[in-house]
């Protein structure tokens, strides 16, 4: 994928959530077709193992337990390869399912690739974004440009879950 094929796409509510299967940090391809029926939360970031990237991870493993009990499972998706993606989940303890997208066609699918400001400067790359998918596979909330710090906590919030 090039910069000239950035798109900006925005997901909203009600809108299909883009299909995808992408390597789990154990090379095991992971659908987002097997988890109809149930509620899931994809979050989009940049990279393992940096520090806002790192906080969000933790934050979500720590809230992973309340929202599974909420009927919502929990998928990051980043630019990294597996290997990287297994060093992050062992280094950090996470317990949610991490994804490998090189090629950044799913991020850039669910509009989590492109143009961004990074102190002050347009950059391409990952915008951290999350969204919930319903049951039936469509978007039941977006949001785009989330902040690492403190996302958990609103998103539990949102979902009227403290």
């Amino acid at each position: 994928m090039t910069d000239t094929d950035v798109a900006p796409v925005r997901l909203a509510p009600g809108d299909p959530a883009p299909e995808f299967t992408l390597p789990d940090a154990d090379g095991n391809p992971v659908s987002l077709a097997s988890y109809r029926g149930r509620r899931v939360i994809v979050y989009c970031y940049p990279a393992a193992l940096t520090p806002g990237c790192t906080t969000q991870a933790v934050d979500f493993t720590a809230a992973a337990g309340d929202l599974a009990e909420a009927g919502l499972d929990i998928i990051g998706i980043s630019p990294d390869p597996t290997e990287q993606l297994l060093r992050f989940r062992e280094k950090e303890e996470l317990r949610i399912t991490l994804l490998s997208d090189p090629d950044k066609q799913v991020l850039a699918a669910y509009g989590a690739y492109g143009t961004k400001k990074l102190y002050g400067k347009e950059v391409v790359g990952v915008i951290r974004s999350t969204f919930v998918v319903d049951a039936e596979g469509r978007i039941e909330k977006a949001a785009y440009n989330v902040k690492a710090t403190g996302h958990v906590a609103k998103l539990r919030r949102d979902l009227g879950l403290d």
